[in-house]
């Protein structure tokens, strides 16, 4: 498994950071894994033809938690970050975005939900652990 904030496909170890924390924010753990601990990271990087605009948004988000709450991403309580991409996603950004922030935050959430809730063939849903919270029969 791929510790939070270790280097991903390129990026700067602070948007491998919070690339994770987005994720985690997305799926956070509860009595199952985060999103990061049921391999999300994994699949995206098996899939990852976007890095740079990734990257450019991850930076953004990045410049949104400065402004709004004096903090990076990763560090913000849970509550704070979930407000920020409801915020982004709805298009009340703070600050200036390479593109439209609001196509950026849903298209990183189908991304994670594909990497949770997908084939573990593919990379993420490490040991069908979705499959197994919807109550999805598993053959072995």
């Amino acid at each position: 498994m791929r510790e939070p904030g270790a280097p991903l496909w390129g990026m700067t170890p602070e948007q491998a950071a919070t690339l994770s924390a987005v994720v985690d924010t997305i799926v956070p753990a509860d009595e199952y894994p985060s999103g990061t601990e049921a391999g999300v990271l994994d699949y995206l990087e098996g899939r990852f033809d976007l890095r740079e605009h990734y990257a450019a948004g991850l930076d953004a988000v990045e410049a949104e938690a400065r402004e709004r709450y004096g903090g990076q991403f990763p560090v913000l309580p849970y509550e704070r970050r979930e407000a920020l991409l409801r915020d982004v996603e709805a298009g009340e950004t703070r600050t200036p975005w390479p593109f439209d922030a609001t196509v950026f935050v849903s298209t990183v959430v189908g991304h994670v939900m594909e990497g949770f809730y997908g084939d573990p063939g593919n990379g993420g849903n490490r040991d069908a652990v979705s499959w197994r919270m919807i109550g999805f029969e598993v053959s072995e």
